[in-house]
């Protein structure tokens, strides 16, 4: 994987594996317009994510793995991790990674959302995206808040 501006891999991976924000994946259709959805993610070398087996996205990504994608804070000073690479699809029975997700993004299961997403009918479905390419930016130096 090839990593490239201001930030090591140690420090891409820091961000990652600390940030709270979904991630934006850019995908292709079947009818080859482009497609961009935020999902919640973890991170260990590869962009894990969590979606309904029924979601469009799925579909998209059984015609073109090829996936790009973005980590960014949303409040100044601004920074994140963008890239490209290819995304895998596995069935999530269990839901053991959209459990995982409710409890980083919302502190547990227990909420409506977790509720809603966690019904026994419902599909779920594991989004494995491995990078090819990273490339970080950091803007707390030109914003005047130094390296925070």
């Amino acid at each position: 994987m090839e990593i490239t501006g201001p930030w090591d891999r140690g420090r891409v991976d820091e961000f990652l594996t600390d940030a709270r924000v979904p991630v934006r994946i850019g995908c292709r259709t079947p009818s080859n317009a482009p497609w961009i959805v935020s999902l919640w993610f973890t991170w260990d070398g590869a962009v894990h994510c969590a979606t309904s087996a029924n979601a469009d996205l799925v579909e998209f990504l059984e015609y073109d793995a090829h996936v790009s994608f973005e980590v960014s804070t949303n409040d100044p000073p601004y920074k994140g991790v963008r890239g490209r690479g290819r995304a895998s699809v596995a069935p999530d029975e269990e839901k053991e990674l959209l459990s995982a997700l409710l409890v980083r993004y919302l502190d547990g299961i227990d909420n409506p959302v977790g509720d809603r997403l966690l019904r026994p009918e419902r599909e779920e479905v594991r989004i494995r995206i491995d990078p090819e390419r990273l490339h970080a930016w950091d803007y707390s130096e030109r914003m005047g808040r130094g390296n925070e």
